[in-house]
Order: C-alpha cells, then structure tokens, then sequence
C-alpha cells in the first residue's frame, strides 16, 4: 500500500520544527542506552573510555547532517570491538597502540568516503549470509570470553595478551578467584538484563534497560564500597576524567606512524575497520529501513560517505570507529523517532554529559558495563542463531560455524574470508559452473508495456547477485515482473533473501512481482529461503 507523500515527515530544518518534540525525546531516550553502553565498548577496546562518548557524540552532532538514513543512530558498536582491541595490541598495546590505532581508523573512514562516492554500497549483498551471522556469532563469543572476567572483578592486567581461547579456558580459574562485592554487582545487573528482555508491555519497553543497570549499579557499588576498597580500586570503577586533558598535545590523537613502522598490521586494521565497518553499517541501515513506518529508503552511497567522514574525524580525535549501530537505531525507531534529528539530540544529550556530568559518570562500576557487554555479546551469538542456520541447511550451518571457528582460532579477516570460500566451494559441489561464479546470466523481455520477464539460467549465488539487482533497478515501478529461474542450476541462500526483499520492495510502489520454476529445484532444507539445486532429469 503507497503512502501518502504529504504523511511523510519533512528533512532538513523544516523537520526539525516539525517533529521537535519526537525526535528530542528519542533523542534522550537513546542517549540513556548509549552513555553507559558506549563507555563499555571503548574500555573493552583498550581505548580511553571517554571516547567512546566522543565517537558517539560525532555520530549524532556531526554525522546527521550527511547521513543518507533517517532513522539509524551513528555510534561506536560492540561488532568492532574485536577490531578495535585487535589493533591496539597489533601495534604494542598501552597509549600508544591507542594512538597508532588511530591512524589506521582515520585511513579506513577516507576509504568509507571513496566506497560511498564509487557507489560501492550495493556491495554489502556480495557477502553471503551465512558468513556474515557467523562473524557476528564469532564476535559475541569474543566479547563474552573476555567480559566474564571483568563482571567476576579479577584485575584487567591479568587478561592482557590472551587470545579469546584462552580466555574460555580461564573461566573457571576466575570463578575461584573472583571479587564477591564486584561479582555481585555484575550479577544483580546481569539478571536485570536478561530479566528485562521478557517484559512486553509497551511501557516498560520505553524505558531503556542500561539505566535501571545505572540505577541499581550506582548505589550497590557505594552500599558494597567498591570505590573504596583497596585492592580493586585501581579498576573498581569507570575513570573517565577531564575531556580536555586528552588533547594537551593538540587537537589531533592519531598517529600514522603505524604505515612505516609496522605496515603490515597497519593495512590489515584499515582493511578491517573499512570492510566490516562499512558492512556492519549497511546492514543495519537495510534493516532500519524495514523498520521504518513511512516505508524510506537510505541512500546507502551517502550514508557511507557519512560514517567515513564521522571515522576520520572520530580517528584524528581519538575516537573509535562509528556504524549505523542496531539496538540503538531499533529503540530510535521505537520510540517513535521521524527524522535525522533524534540522532543529532542524542549526540547533544552526549555532548551535555560530558561537559557537566562527568563526576555522575565516574560513580559506575566497571562490572556493570562487563554485563551489559556480556548480554550483547550472548544476543550476537545466541544459540537460536546456530539452531536457525540449522534449520536453514546443512551446508549453510558448515558455512556459519566454520566461520565462527576459524574467526575464533585466527582473526576476523580470515574467518570471514573463510566463509566466503567455503561458500564457492560448496555451491560448486552442489552443482553451480565455475564460468558462472560472477557472471549473472540473465534474459530480459517485456511481451507488453506492462509485463516483464527475468529469466535466470546458469545459477545465481550471492557471487553474482549484483548482476540480477542491477537489471531489476532498471525495471520501470508499477509494472507486472516475473523472475524465471526455472533453468538456473542453483539459487543459494544469500539470493533467495535478496530477491524476495527486492520482489517487497517493487510490490510496495504498485507493482507486482513473483517467482516462477522454484518447483524444478529441490531444497537442501524445509525453510523457504533454504538453497535451491535443479533437479536432475
């Protein structure tokens, strides 16, 4: 069904009289969800945790100005912090890896700018689904190896080096040695969480759950005298200190040294921060889309040459990488949100914190953020996304769950790459043609002004999906589309989602679209989204 265009909220300054009052109130409502969650992501990236508010605060007063999304909240996000700790240890750890770390997040922002002015957005659908939810399940299981140490209160030095293999094997040594009071603490603030995530009713999911953490964390770390306590006082409690204390040398942070000095690492964390930053990013602007209730489109292109500008800036500060980050935007959304600017007032709410509220801020336990990461990072590798990729396929649960070892054994880059090979490989197997990989075979005929027809042959895999997305773009709206795929050798996972999504999309503006010969296929599982393979005469 067509929305009314004169229902659609105004842009620019026209929607921020328009819809002050909502987009204010979203606005500060996100920013009680991002305050204590960005302090946590920059801590567990070995980065100065008032960073992470710097990164957040750029994201929304800067940032909104260029994004090409309307609703989607630009901040620092716990996908990256694997990255972003990866680098600092990559370049010697302490202040100045922070610092060299820098470098190579200003370099991947201009990159964004260049993926964004090249029109490289569509890429974000070349990655096959199954590798993309194993990198994230991979990542939740990185977080949690190391936060559970810090919810149990065992001092940070002591997990300095360790891999996340390590980590896991740690656990039970940290449960033997663990500080009760600070345990407690993470506990309580744990269960609050996780509590939390099964009420329903529509007012009590306004309010966002980090700040009754705050609110219960604050006082039982004064009842507990955490702060006090001698042996834990060094690492008790968030140490954000003066903002301006961070810039005695100048304005700028980062250093480049990294290129000459250690090229090596420097390239991997630009390619790093640049890939997955930028597909995190899209991602979850195609997400908020679906979410959007006026039905708008991002224009992807501009919102990535908005997170790169938001990166080379937060960089040369000293801040952390930004995305379009999901449970933000989600509660932005929810929160009844219509325009850019929620994302501009929660960067504002930010900004007011740390000018005038940083003696609040310094009364958190650091075991509160550990659970709050903690219950992130158990969201991102939920055991339900290992049962849905089960439930997906076979081959895709080998695709997901060797990307999630061997992302846990090695690092992101070749985990990643890992899935996506495995991905040709199997679609190989299962009968797809080496010729066809990237070369999208397709047959274009309108038999009247008003139908058209999209026949398929050869296969389509995420490998070559690019090819059918940029013939569909150019099928004019409101007109009768079939796509045939009656002959294709194989249509894989990834392309099923796109092409469905793409079929929704047409046949919101007015026009219809359906598939056809799917019935020549068997599926390599019961879900309709499950692989397709010909079957053989």
């Amino acid at each position: 069904m067509n929305l009314n265009k004169k229902n659609i909220p105004a842009d620019g300054l026209a929607g921020l009289k328009e819809n002050f009052s909502k987009d204010a109130l979203s606005g500060f409502l996100v920013f009680l969800l991002a305050l204590p969650l960005s302090l946590g992501i920059a801590k567990a990236s070995e980065f100065p945790a008032i960073f992470g508010l710097v990164t957040a605060i750029i994201g929304g007063v800067v940032v909104s100005f260029f994004a090409g999304s309307r609703l989607t909240i630009k901040g620092p996000a716990a996908g990256l912090i694997v990255i972003c700790s990866g680098a600092v240890t990559g370049f010697g750890g302490g202040e100045n890896g922070w610092h060299l770390a820098l470098g190579a997040i200003v370099v991947a922002g201009v990159i964004q700018i260049l993926f964004g002015v090249f029109k490289l957005g569509k890429l974000a659908d070349f990655f096959p689904s199954a590798a993309i939810h194993g990198m994230l399940a991979a990542i939740g299981v990185i977080i949690m190896s190391k936060q559970i140490h810090n919810l149990m209160g065992i001092d940070p030095s002591h997990l300095k080096g360790k891999d996340p293999l390590q980590l896991l094997a740690m656990i039970p040594d940290s449960f033997i040695h663990e500080n009760a009071h600070l345990t407690e603490i993470g506990i309580a603030c744990l269960l609050i969480l996780i509590l939390f995530s099964f009420i329903k009713h529509p007012f009590f999911k306004k309010i966002p759950a980090p700040l009754i953490v705050l609110a219960v964390a604050v006082p039982l770390g004064y009842a507990l005298h955490v702060k006090t306590e001698g042996a834990i006082h060094n690492f008790a409690m968030v140490k954000v200190g003066n903002l301006f204390d961070n810039f005695k040398n100048g304005l700028i942070n980062a250093d480049f040294g990294g290129l000459s000095s250690n090229m090596g690492v420097f390239i991997q964390y630009v390619i790093l921060f640049a890939l997955i930053g930028s597909l995190e990013s899209l991602l979850t602007a195609k997400a908020i889309d679906g979410l959007d209730p006026y039905k708008r489109k991002s224009d992807f292109n501009k919102d990535l040459i908005a997170v790169g500008i938001g990166n080379s800036l937060s960089g040369l500060l000293g801040g952390l990488p930004m995305i379009s980050e999901v449970a933000r935007s989600s509660a932005n959304v929810s929160n009844g949100a219509k325009t850019r600017w929620a994302n501009f007032f929660h960067g504002l709410f930010l900004l007011i914190a740390v000018l005038f509220a940083v003696s609040f801020i310094e009364m958190i336990p650091n075991t509160a953020l550990a659970a709050m990461l903690i219950f992130v990072g158990f969201r991102l590798a939920h055991p339900r996304e290992f049962i849905h990729m089960w439930h997906i396929g076979k081959e895709q649960f080998l695709i997901f769950t060797a990307t999630v070892v061997v992302t846990l054994a090695t690092d992101l880059l070749i985990g990643v790459g890992t899935g996506i090979a495995l991905e040709i490989i199997v679609n190989l197997i299962l009968g797809a043609k080496l010729k066809n990989l990237f070369k999208t075979n397709i047959t274009v005929t309108n038999k009247s002004d008003k139908d058209y027809t999209l026949a398929l042959t050869g296969g389509i895999m995420f490998s070559n999906i690019l090819g059918f997305k940029k013939q569909f773009a150019k099928i004019p709206k409101g007109k009768n589309v079939v796509i045939d795929v009656s002959k294709a050798e194989i249509v894989d996972h990834t392309s099923l989602v796109l092409i469905n999504g793409l079929m929704e999309d047409y046949k919101s503006e007015a026009g219809t679209a359906e598939m056809i010969g799917l019935e020549n296929h068997r599926q390599m599982a019961h879900t309709p989204t499950s692989t397709r393979v010909i079957k053989l005469h």
